[in-house]
């Protein structure tokens, strides 16, 4: 069990990187003269020089050689890196195009089809109140789909490109700061390109003012701390406290969405949202409940197995007749044991 000191200390590196995710969406629309693509290629290209500083630093390069001898987990990087990189453009596209409500849904969403993914890909059992959340999760986005008068794609894109990447980064394993150096060192080259490509013609807003130019070339810090933040909490909080904290980041974007941003909120996407919400509670309970049960069950093991093993006065009790058999042993003319050495 982690200490409570290394406990609070995860929560606040935990606290910091939800809501540095949650308010994104800020940030993204200060560089709204930039086009989503733009962005994305900054975001991509500067990623890479913080990543190389941190791996510096925390002398983390051992991985690099047996990761180019594994073709097969060089494919499954290159397969999360398109992923992710597809979850970033249409999150940045949302956020600037008026969207922020419908991406929180997305995030809000994200943990009930990352469970349907354990179920339909890797065959994993669900309890019964985890069963009842998606089906919950299913009904909401049937109501969203009557209150947007479409199917919210923005939020089911969202939600499905980062369930996908969570299942793909199982089969890579590999720690948060090494996958990210691995990612973005093969968005580097396109992303470097397409800069080019624009600034040959003449469309790249990087060169319209020194302010636009710091903002842009920022985006890899604003990608790396938050990322450096949830590392250094998911090492030192309970994966249940991880999962719980999650819920942050979304929330704070659905509250920028209504609060700075003013879009609309019909009582119909209310009704949508709160079976999302209803259904996470349950999510969150269960997750709760289990993690009660099986501390319970650990320390009733624990307790079986200090009950089982021999009282701690028996060898205090010996040690006394170990030193008397020595010193008889040690007499003059005593045969010595077998075995005794001085």
């Amino acid at each position: 069990m982690q200490p409570r000191s290394d406990q609070r200390t995860g929560l606040a590196y935990g606290i910091a990187a939800y809501t540095m995710w949650g308010l994104l969406p800020l940030y993204w629309r200060l560089l709204d003269d930039a086009a989503p693509s733009e962005i994305l290629a900054h975001r991509m290209v500067w990623s890479l020089p913080v990543a190389v500083v941190l791996l510096a630093v925390l002398r983390r390069w051992s991985w690099i050689g047996p990761l180019l001898r594994q073709p097969r987990r060089l494919g499954l990087i290159l397969v999360s890196t398109l992923v992710i990189s597809a979850n970033w453009f249409l999150y940045i596209w949302a956020v600037n195009s008026g969207h922020v409500l419908e991406a929180s849904l997305g995030y809000f969403i994200n943990p009930l089809v990352s469970i349907a993914f354990g179920v339909l890909v890797l065959h994993e059992r669900l309890r019964p109140l985890q069963w009842a959340a998606v089906g919950i999760g299913a009904l909401a986005v049937l109501v969203m789909t009557v209150a947007y008068g479409r199917m919210p794609w923005i939020a089911l894109a969202l939600a499905f490109s980062f369930a996908t990447y969570g299942l793909v980064k199982k089969g890579i394993k590999l720690d948060g700061i090494e996958g990210f150096s691995a990612e973005t060192a093969l968005q580097l080259l396109p992303a470097l390109g397409f800069l080019v490509f624009l600034g040959l013609r003449g469309d790249a807003s990087f060169t319209t003012g020194a302010g636009q130019a710091l903002l842009l070339s920022a985006c890899g810090v604003a990608t790396a701390v938050p990322l450096i933040c949830f590392g250094a909490s998911a090492v030192r909080l309970p994966l249940t406290m991880i999962g719980m904290l999650q819920y942050l980041a979304p929330t704070f974007q659905f509250l920028l969405g209504l609060t700075v941003f003013h879009e609309t909120m019909p009582p119909e996407r209310w009704a949508g949202f709160a079976l999302v919400w209803l259904a996470l509670a349950m999510l969150t309970w269960d997750a709760l409940r289990t993690a009660g049960r099986a501390r319970a069950a650990l320390a009733e093991a624990a307790a079986q197995a200090a009950a089982t093993a021999p009282p701690p006065e028996a060898a205090p009790e010996a040690a006394p007749a170990a030193t008397a058999a020595q010193s008889t042993a040690e007499q003059p003319g005593t045969p010595r044991p077998p075995g005794l050495t001085r």
